[in-house]
């Protein structure tokens, strides 16, 4: 009887030490996974507002943050739904993930790129009103009022950092690291060398003018023929991944053991690693540098 009770005392000792310590442990990993996901929070909105800060875009990005995470847990739930497999589920995870990135990349060079298109009007307009008598200053600000978006912006940002006592050639370096393009840096650095060695600046403002105006037409010229081998190219890399999906929902059972087993996944490894080198090739050939 003595034995029976003490067994049964020792039981209860090991499963309340076996509770306390499954508590112990939950509690903790809960304030891991709650620093987490504080941090990543943090990062997230500081990334978020300063990248639409430098877009010039003023707004509140919580609700971003909110459709991230309900993408991060609705796109995986419905990729392990449809294909039953983790290998599939972590790494559409991880391709939601880098989505935040690549979307600030892909807004960041759309504005870039329609800064571009506007800057020969702008010069031409800056040349108009240096030979109707007007000073830098006051063309740069013509120039700011008649643009549009995004150069009246990062123009106007020029303007008032000269207000503030910068100098010109300080606040066009300034604005050469905000807008790192060949066409704009060419255009900054002439305007520079032409204020600072005492040239004809009208002058030199209407060639490059007029050159950046050559530039925009043959680059559009090379857009245009390269367009066919683009899209041939993203239709060949994408092929692959729909064929994959489709085969692995008419015939599930077929395509498990290419993500189940070890020699499934080796050819898996293996064809990721040629459908990326031939797109980045593909992308190469049709990609000329102007």
């Amino acid at each position: 009887m003595i034995q029976e009770l003490v067994g049964v005392g020792l039981l209860a000792i090991i499963v309340m030490l076996v509770f306390i310590s499954v508590s112990m442990l939950i509690a903790m990993t809960g304030k891991q996974m709650k620093g987490g996901v504080g941090t990543y929070k943090q990062k997230f909105l500081h990334n978020a507002n300063s990248q639409l800060a430098d877009m010039f875009v003023f707004t509140d990005v919580s609700y971003l943050f909110l459709i991230n995470v309900i993408a991060m847990i609705v796109i995986p739930f419905l990729a392990h739904y449809l294909f039953e497999l983790w290998i599939v589920t972590w790494t559409v995870l991880g391709i939601v993930l880098l989505i935040p990135g690549l979307v600030w990349a892909s807004l960041r060079k759309k504005r870039l790129n329609k800064f571009e298109e506007q800057l020969p009007d702008a010069f031409m307009m800056l040349s108009s009103s240096l030979q109707s008598g007007a000073s830098l200053n006051m063309a740069l600000e013509a120039v700011t009022k008649q643009s549009p978006a995004p150069l009246n912006q990062e123009f106007g940002l020029l303007i008032k950092r000269m207000r503030l006592g910068v100098s010109l050639d300080d606040a066009l370096l300034e604005l050469e690291q905000r807008i790192p393009i060949q066409s704009f840096v060419m255009a900054s650095s002439a305007i520079r060398i032409s204020r600072e060695v005492g040239g004809n600046l009208v002058e030199t403002i209407n060639s490059m003018a007029r050159t950046l105006r050559r530039k925009k037409m043959m680059e559009g010229k090379i857009d245009s023929l390269t367009a066919q081998g683009r899209a041939q190219g993203l239709f060949m890399a994408m092929l692959p991944i729909i064929m994959a999906g489709l085969l692995s929902l008419l015939e599930p059972e077929a395509m498990r053991k290419l993500f189940t087993t070890k020699e499934g996944l080796a050819v898996l490894a293996v064809m990721v690693v040629m459908e990326i080198l031939g797109y980045i090739f593909i992308r190469k050939v049709t990609s000329i540098d102007t």
